[in-house]
């Protein structure tokens, strides 16, 4: 009998847990999904007004993958500072700042008249916008358990793929539909447009968002003391909490190497997707928009079905290879197939999947490793140091671009990046809890 009442009383625990969780998860993930959209729109839809600005105004492909690039120097420079100062004041205040000027720059950019205020635009962008990214990964941390945040960091990068599915029809309708409006070109809209929306949801941010489980008036108390104690449980268990610790830890770096063989091909994707499916023959930039949809929505597909088998199995170091090789194939056959429309969008859908999954899968790791200051600096160093990828990548395909007229090379190397990335994982020893 006191075995039944035992089962009974865990029963309904979980029962008070999960729906706690649930309300957690319709309270925050789908206004961050949302954030995230317009931060990664702002950030790559500068591939899309490649296809008008670099005519117009005269730039080569090497200035192109630096203004691309130039972005995540000031972003590396900045982010680790920003994820301690959102630890000290608050994800509130601080994300609902970073929103607010990323949004302002990014619709400024639609002045660009030269290769100079090109790339200042950029570097600003990148200052601005730097923090976000780890800033919402630490703060996931603040509401789920380890076991919790494969399918959770999923949820919340499908917002890249999804930017992508929603970004490049509206990118190439804008390009078509406002060119020539009020006297400015398509891609001068493209840059306003896309910028504003970022700039109201800052603001939103601002009385929207709770710092943490205490400050949440839409749970009860007894969810409340239900999610932090997973929380500190998960507190207890880790022994490293100082900043130092985030720079001495082994694993912290291995991490870094991993993401940025895996954001090398992600940037590789995002900057020069519209400028690879236009090389295929196609003309129009809204149908180059509809083609880059297809490798997004399948991407999304991929990517919530391998974190979901991720969490269900506990098990990271597989899964994370397993989407390595899909990405590191999905780019070797879009430079093979570079000249064919179909099999190239299918090519860059297998790689679109190895690529998110590989990402969604892996940021369960550095979370899983720090606590305290040394999560905040550990993540930010982790997502600082891997999107030091993002000026490479862009940089060395336009390079390649310009002394060689295809970019075959550059996504080869990307390619091998991505597997390198898969097998590097193999060195952490599995545990439960993490890998």
């Amino acid at each position: 009998m006191a075995s039944s009442n035992g089962s009974m009383i865990s029963g309904v625990a979980s029962k008070i847990e999960e729906a706690a969780y649930n309300k957690v998860t319709w309270r925050l993930i789908p206004f961050l999904f949302l954030g995230y959209i317009f931060c990664f729109l702002d950030r790559v839809n500068v591939g899309f007004a490649k296809l008008q600005m670099q005519q117009q105004l005269g730039f080569s492909e090497t200035v192109y993958g630096m203004a691309a690039g130039i972005f995540f120097i000031s972003y590396f420079i900045f982010e680790i500072p920003s994820n301690l100062i959102l630890q000290r004041i608050g994800p509130r205040i601080w994300i609902g700042r970073i929103m607010i000027t990323w949004g302002l720059i990014s619709s400024i950019t639609m002045f660009v008249n030269s290769t100079t205020t090109f790339y200042l635009c950029r570097f600003l962008l990148g200052l601005m916008e730097a923090g976000f990214f780890p800033g919402i990964i630490l703060y996931l941390t603040y509401w789920y358990p380890p076991a919790r945040r494969a399918h959770i960091n999923a949820m919340f990068l499908t917002a890249i793929p999804v930017s992508g599915l929603i970004g490049g029809p509206l990118s190439g309708w804008i390009l078509e539909t406002f060119s020539g409006a009020g006297g400015l070109a398509g891609w001068r809209w493209l840059f306003l447009i896309e910028g504003l929306p970022s700039i109201i949801m800052g603001i939103i941010t601002l009385w929207y968002l709770d710092d943490g489980i205490s400050g949440a008036n839409w749970l009860t108390r007894e969810e409340k003391t239900l999610l932090q104690h997973n929380i500190d449980q998960e507190k207890r268990e880790k022994t490293r909490h100082s900043l130092k610790d985030a720079f001495v830890e082994w694993r912290v770096w291995i991490c870094c190497v991993v993401y940025f063989c895996f954001c090398a091909g992600l940037y590789g994707f995002m900057f020069w997707m519209p400028s690879m499916i236009k090389m295929t023959g196609i003309k129009n930039s809204f149908t180059i928009g509809l083609l880059v949809a297809i490798p997004n929505g399948i991407a999304i597909v991929g990517m919530l079905l391998l974190g979901r088998s991720s969490d269900r199995n506990l098990e990271r170091r597989w899964h994370t290879l397993i989407c390595g090789l899909l990405a590191g194939f999905g780019l070797a056959f879009s430079a093979i197939f570079a000249t064919n429309t179909w099999l190239s969008v299918l090519s860059l859908s297998v790689g679109m999947i190895g690529i998110m999954a590989s990402l969604s899968i892996f940021w369960s790791v550095p979370t899983a490793i720090l606590a305290g200051t040394a999560a905040a600096g550990g993540i930010a160093l982790v997502n600082s140091i891997g999107n030091l990828s993002g000026f490479v990548a862009p940089y060395l395909l336009g390079y390649i671009k310009d002394i060689t007229n295809n970019l075959n090379l550059g996504l080869y190397f990307l390619a091998t990046l991505a597997i390198l990335g898969g097998v590097l994982v193999l060195l952490f020893a599995p545990k439960r809890s993490n890998w």
